[in-house]
């Protein structure tokens, strides 16, 4: 049996062998590309939780609807294994309504001024450019969950209140 490409015919082990080849060198970036920017379900006026079990080293998108304004928090294990948090918006782009992070490989990017963070920084620097940090002081961690208060979020809302992700 013979398939024709452009005129030619190939054998169709000859495709097999060609397809497989192909799969196997693309598998990489689709495998990548299926975990980053993952964002979960949106909850609406509580606390937000966070199983560790979601963690790993792409980080994870937590919106939270409060009184009508939608926030977000991202979370990441950070390379040396210690779990990072912080609100999804640039602490000096936020205004813009673009200052919201999207992660590219291994880093964050600010989609409002193209800034590039490490996880490592996440949830540790503040000032300048950064994601707005949420510090252990605003957040309570068992050995299962992070838990981020209502109340704490509700202070957050200014800081979206012209956030635009998409």
């Amino acid at each position: 049996m013979k398939m024709f490409f452009k005129g030619r015919s190939i054998s169709v082990l000859a495709a097999g062998i060609l397809t497989a080849i192909l799969l196997t060198a693309a598998a990489p970036a689709f495998a990548q590309s299926g975990q980053l920017n993952v964002v979960k379900p949106a909850i609406a006026d509580r606390d937000l939780v966070i199983p560790l079990s979601e963690l790993t080293a792409d980080a994870v998108f937590y919106p939270v609807d409060i009184e009508g304004t939608r926030l977000e928090v991202l979370a990441v294990k950070a390379p040396d294994g210690s779990v990072r948090t912080a609100f999804n918006t640039c602490q000096v782009c936020y205004t813009s309504g673009r200052g919201f992070y999207k992660q590219e490989g291994t880093v964050l990017v600010c989609q409002n001024c193209g800034n590039r963070f490490r996880m490592s920084q996440v949830g540790v620097r503040s000032g300048g450019c950064n994601p707005v940090p949420i510090s252990t002081a605003n957040k309570t961690v068992t050995d299962r969950e992070i838990t981020i208060s209502r109340d704490f979020l509700k202070e957050a809302k200014v800081i979206f209140s012209r956030w635009r992700r998409g």
